[in-house]
């Protein structure tokens, strides 16, 4: 019996396929785009962005940058300028990989809530529980004369403490305890390394504290040791973890700890802008600064094998943004739920209370407009974070809306383009 299919009915087939292939390769590419007005931006307005880069590329500030302005769920700007290597004449692209450097800490965070809904732990679980390496911390004690000693803390530390920077660790650049970090070959994520992440921070966890546990705010590599957790408690390989819980449910094909061959040709070229020298490459040997030093051929130079939970990713404007929408929707990209709406509340409001006056802090994201007016344009609760090669995002509940922007520059030289384009996204700002 052959029955001759229908034409009408096989042309609507082979249109419901394509449709979904479509679909999906739309779900791969990033967010959908849409006209500004539709969602309440004027196009005019946004064109001030792309001004305010271009001038900071002719006066040879930044290289080039990556934009984008998303609201609604659409993205409504995403703008690439001037260079991704100035020095071999390649044009900056939107699909540029940029080492995103602490925007790798939300990512981390939002994979230790994942494992905390999976019942995992509580957040106010001693770490030693699980890193046995930090149980019967000590705090180093500076006397006005005579040499240093250490006492036992009054806590241990806990997750929380990890995830709001109120834990006691510090970074290489502290004055107090970044010599014995590099003495003792502590990782930061921004140097080629030859070890592993429970390799460093096993070490570091036989280090002194800078104060008690839950006493104050000091940004840290407490999120490298989350990103060991996750190891511990998953089973899984911090960039496996990443991979399969996080990028590829989201489409994010572009982000990595170690940028692939084949798309070493999308990585932005790095760069340092010195009063009195200008912009300039990023030097071949890392540049050192006291006990800290770091380089920018970290994401494809050395053993490759470091998966740094606070500093090691890179990835695109399209695929952060990716990330920061799903955040938007409550832990949620389409059907797909990482994680849910009452975790991203918890992550996105401050936590630090009275231990930090000023600071804003959630778990993993900075939040702006809580403890005092906005100083910008902005709306209260938005919250944030930026990395150490001149990268920074924003997430607006309020107006759905994301701000992101890509360039790789340090030392920046007090450049505030970044601050600037937040600013000029929400002028465009017109229903």
């Amino acid at each position: 019996m052959n029955q001759k299919i229908p034409q009408p009915f096989m042309t609507r087939c082979i249109l419901a396929v394509w449709i979904l292939a479509a679909c999906a390769a739309a779900a791969g590419q990033g967010l959908p785009a849409a006209k500004p007005e539709s969602v309440g931006l004027s196009s005019e307005r946004l064109e001030r962005i792309a001004t305010a880069v271009q001038r900071n590329v002719d006066d040879k500030r930044i290289a080039g940058a990556v934009t984008l302005v998303a609201r609604r769920g659409q993205i409504a700007w995403l703008k690439a300028q001037g260079m991704m290597d100035r020095e071999a004449g390649t044009a900056m692209r939107t699909d540029a990989i940029f080492r995103i450097c602490s925007m790798n800490k939300p990512i981390t965070s939002l994979a230790v809530m994942m494992l905390y809904e999976e019942g995992r732990f509580l957040l106010d679980d001693p770490v030693s529980k699980y890193i046995p390496e930090f149980k019967n911390p000590k705090v180093l004690v500076k006397p006005a004369s005579g040499p240093s000693y250490t006492i036992p803390a009054t806590k241990e530390i806990t997750i929380r403490n990890l995830l709001t920077h109120t834990s006691g660790l510090t970074y290489h650049w502290n004055p107090d305890l970044g010599q014995m970090y590099k003495d003792a070959n502590v990782a930061h994520g921004l140097l080629p390394y030859d070890g592993t992440i429970g390799d460093s921070v096993k070490r570091l966890a036989g280090l002194p504290l800078l104060f008690n546990p839950g006493e104050r705010f000091e940004y840290s590599l407490g999120v490298d040791v989350l990103g060991y957790l996750v190891e511990v408690v998953s089973g899984k390989k911090l960039d496996d973890f990443f991979r399969t819980r996080i990028f590829e449910p989201l489409g994010m094909k572009d982000t990595y700890f170690y940028v692939p061959e084949n798309k070493l040709n999308q990585l932005a070229a790095a760069y340092t802008w010195y009063d009195g020298k200008g912009l300039s490459r990023f030097p071949e040997t890392p540049i050192v600064e006291g006990a800290f030093s770091y380089s920018a051929d970290y994401p494809y130079r050395g053993a490759r094998k470091l998966y740094s939970g606070g500093a090691g990713l890179c990835s695109t404007a399209a695929d952060y943004a990716r990330f920061c929408q799903m955040m938007l929707d409550g832990g949620k990209a389409g059907a797909t739920r990482l994680i849910s709406r009452k975790s991203v509340e918890l992550m996105t409001h401050d936590k630090l209370g009275k231990v930090s006056p000023d600071q804003g802090f959630g778990l993993g994201f900075g939040v702006d407009g809580i403890k005092s007016p906005l100083a910008e344009l902005g709306s209260p609760g938005e919250y944030n974070w930026g990395g150490f090669f001149y990268t920074a995002f924003v997430i607006d509940p309020k107006e759905q809306m994301i701000t992101v922007f890509m360039a790789q520059l340090h030392p920046e030289g007090n450049l505030n383009l970044d601050r600037l384009i937040h600013v000029l996204a929400y002028q465009a700002i017109i229903d």
